[in-house]
């Protein structure tokens, strides 16, 4: 399953590095979001290297899952594309 990268999780004063915010397609309420908790996300590179991550919890009551990520993603990846296995 597809899914966009939205921002980072992110507080007034701090921004989480590993943590990501993710849409994925079809996913429009809490109810939906919580059957992806646990799942892995993929996000490939333009170099092509991947950097893997889980989804952790849903974000608020609108579908938007909360990833954390290894490593942490680049800035470079707000709005790009990731894979939901």
């Amino acid at each position: 399953m597809k899914g966009k990268v939205v921002q980072f999780r992110r507080g007034r004063h701090r921004i989480h590095e590993k943590h990501f915010l993710i849409e994925a397609e079809g996913v429009d309420s809490k109810e939906k979001a919580t059957k992806f908790v646990g799942k892995s996300v993929t996000w490939k590179s333009p170099a092509g290297k991947l950097i893997e991550g889980k989804i952790a919890s849903p974000h608020g009551n609108k579908g938007v899952l909360r990833a954390i990520f290894e490593k942490g993603l680049p800035g470079q990846a707000v709005t790009t594309e990731v894979e939901i296995k």
